[in-house]
């Protein structure tokens, strides 16, 4: 699948603009139930969804523990986010700062779970956006194993496919389906100019009701 090149102003999409521009095109259960929480307060991540699952397990390769995260991580490629499944597991965590600094260097523009994140701290100094249910320190290993990679996941009740459009901000977390990505990026490129329109004329004393009736933006 082709990398998603985000279009100059791509960088004024919010979650709620493309939340309302999924509702225009009558796909309306694509925000995750429960926000989850950035490392850093003002982070933000858009780009193609790069999925694996994880499931409990106490089972171990001494030789090679983390084969499968190794393999997963350097498949990554530029402008994906990994997605991680973990069925909001709180037995470990699943993502921390060498994770993150080998996606910086794969040019991945961030990372989201259900599941727990752990080194924040440095996750936070190296600038990568991380998204998670909670933090945790403990290693995954013996507790969680990663037994599938590129396949559709369901987070926060939203099914996710390898290549879909996700973004995260502080707001939440919205997936747009792959197939319907053209139209909707472009109803929220045009409500993200009309906005910014409205949003002038509202700070300028423009009454609500009269910014309403001539833009039906809100």
């Amino acid at each position: 699948m082709a990398a998603f090149e985000p279009q100059p102003g791509d960088e004024r999409l919010t979650t709620a603009m493309l939340s309302d521009a999924l509702d225009e095109c009558g796909l309306r259960a694509q925000v995750l139930e429960h926000r989850l929480i950035p490392v850093v307060a003002g982070s933000r991540a858009f780009g193609r969804a790069a999925t694996a699952r994880f499931v409990p397990s106490s089972d171990d390769n001494a030789d090679d523990p983390y084969g499968a995260a190794i393999d997963f991580i350097s498949s990554l490629q530029r402008g994906e986010l990994a997605v991680l499944a973990t069925g909001e597991s709180n037995a470990s965590a699943f993502w921390g700062e060498l994770f993150s600094a080998a996606a910086i260097g794969a040019g991945v523009v961030g990372a989201v779970t259900d599941g727990n994140l752990r080194d924040t701290g440095k996750i936070a100094g190296l600038g990568f956006p991380a998204f998670a249910r909670s933090h945790r320190p403990i290693d995954y290993r013996r507790r969680m194993e990663l037994v599938g990679t590129r396949e559709t996941v369901t987070i926060g009740g939203v099914r996710i496919a390898d290549g879909d459009l996700v973004l995260a901000d502080d707001d939440g977390i919205v997936v747009v389906p792959h197939e319907r990505e053209v139209e909707v990026l472009s109803a929220a490129r045009l409500r993200a100019v009309a906005e910014s329109t409205v949003l002038g004329e509202l700070l300028a004393g423009e009454s609500l009701r009269a910014v309403w009736n001539r833009h039906r933006v809100l």
